[in-house]
């Protein structure tokens, strides 16, 4: 008999953590971005932009903690310093950028990255049968893909 968390196999459970917590290191650093596209935006779209930069840094703020909470719940323990996010993440760090369309396109690819990543969460946790993260997963796509539609019409 295998062992069970929350019903699930804990060894699928276990993959899934790792997963997460890659995830988690992106938002992290998509977070971070975000903060410092917020606080560095400069030009004719400035006002605009920082108000949805916030909207945007705020939404991710709230999807780590929810990531992180997901780790929690399936038994893990979520990566939490910057030395961990910085060598797990694959997004870019953003620096000093205060441009609107290079700003939006470090988005976009932002964006495409983690939708990458919840893609791949997703299937392995389909496979495990974890209706839990795969209806995160899910929700969070469904918003990014909005997001980057959003993005791509701006930057047209």
């Amino acid at each position: 008999m295998s062992i069970k968390i929350l019903g699930l196999n804990k060894q699928e459970v276990y993959k899934l953590t790792i997963d997460l917590n890659e995830l988690l290191a992106n938002f992290q650093v998509y977070y971070q971005n975000l903060r410092g596209l917020h606080w560095n935006i400069k030009g004719k779209s400035f006002f605009e932009l920082h108000v949805k930069f916030e909207e945007l840094y705020t939404d991710a703020q709230e999807k780590v903690d929810l990531v992180a909470e997901r780790i929690l719940t399936l038994e893990g323990t979520p990566l939490h310093t910057f030395e961990d996010y910085l060598a797990l993440a694959s997004i870019q760090t953003g620096k000093s950028i205060s441009q609107d369309v290079e700003a939006v396109q470090l988005i976009v690819k932002s964006l495409d990255k983690l939708i990458e990543i919840e893609r791949n969460i997703l299937e392995r946790s389909d496979a495990a049968n974890d209706e839990g993260t795969n209806s995160l997963m899910s929700d969070f796509i469904a918003e990014q893909e909005k997001t980057i539609w959003m993005m791509k019409a701006w930057l047209a």
